[in-house]
Order: C-alpha cells, then sequence, then structure tokens
C-alpha cells in the first residue's frame, strides 16, 4: 500500500455551522447507541462533539447503514484518531502527526507491545492505533469531527495520511 502526506491548508473554507451530512452514527462504548437520518439532531452532534474530549470510540458515516464513507473517532482525552474508510476499505484516510513520521516503517514490522510506536488507542476496539495516526491536540480534532459532520469532508486543518 502506497501512504501519501496531504499537509493541511492555512486557510479552512467557511461551512454552514448548521448542516448535516451524516446518515449514520454508530457507538462502539456503552450504551452502544446508533443513530441513522433524521434520528441525527443537533442534541445528537453536540453530544457526540462534547463527549470526544473526554473519550469515545464512534463511526460517523455519509451512508444510511453505516457501511461504507465512515469517518472513525477514537479518543481517550489525550489521543484522538481520525480515520477515514470509503470505497469498501479502498482507500483510506488517517490522522498525521508528524511528530512520529520516523516510526513509519516500524509499524510495519506491527510489533504492537512497542509503546513507542503504538497509542493507547484501539480501531474497532481491537486493533492499536500507530502514534504516527493519533492527535494529541484533542481541539483541533473535534473542529475536524464538526467539519466532517457538516460538510462530509476531511478537515483540511489537519495532515491527512492517505493510503490506496
Amino acid at each position: 500500500m502506497e501512504l501519501q502526506v496531504l499537509p493541511k491548508k492555512e486557510n479552512i473554507p467557511a461551512f454552514d455551522k448548521q448542516a448535516i451530512k451524516l446518515q449514520n452514527i454508530t457507538y462502539f462504548d456503552a450504551p452502544y447507541n446508533e443513530y441513522e437520518g433524521e434520528e441525527i439532531t443537533e442534541d445528537v452532534i453536540a453530544e457526540v462533539l462534547r463527549k470526544i474530549p473526554v473519550g469515545i470510540n464512534i463511526y460517523l458515516s455519509l451512508q444510511p447503514f453505516g457501511e461504507d464513507d465512515w469517518l472513525e473517532v477514537n479518543c481517550n482525552g489525550e489521543w484522538l484518531s481520525l480515520g477515514y474508510s470509503s470505497q469498501d476499505g479502498q482507500d483510506n484516510y488517517y490522522s498525521y502527526n508528524i511528530a512520529f513520521a520516523d516510526t513509519a516503517e516500524r509499524v510495519k514490522e506491527e510489533d504492537f507491545s512497542d509503546e513507542t510506536i503504538y497509542s493507547p488507542l484501539e480501531s474497532g476496539g481491537q486493533t492499536p492505533i500507530p502514534k504516527i495516526q493519533a492527535l494529541t491536540d484533542i481541539e483541533t480534532g473535534v473542529k475536524a469531527v464538526e467539519y466532517f459532520i457538516r460538510t462530509g469532508e476531511l478537515y483540511p486543518g489537519i495532515d491527512w495520511l492517505h493510503e490506496a
């Protein structure tokens, strides 16, 4: 798989802060809530955004059943990872932490016990997330999540790692 860094942009386009592009929200922590279509209200979005800094594991999908075009958000209050998947998992983007760029080759070794490479976060509740794909700027991560919710696009205010 080919990896490409997409650098952040200085200018963030304006967006409608009342728009909702999501069609599905699925929590992967108790109480395992799921919201679809019109169930995704401003109150639900506010709850998601409020929970991110204290810890959340959630999928936000642009598709009604959450099976494609989804952003996985994992946060434990110190680390936050964003992973976007589309085209049935063939096109993937991950939040990119340049501070850990030198670990990219070591990630391929899959030594999940190496805490210098892996964050304490887990994708899907089981796969360790490399620090190169996890942010420590939670506030900016929350902005990225809201941008996705409102526009259905990746937030241009962070670096992304593209895998195709």
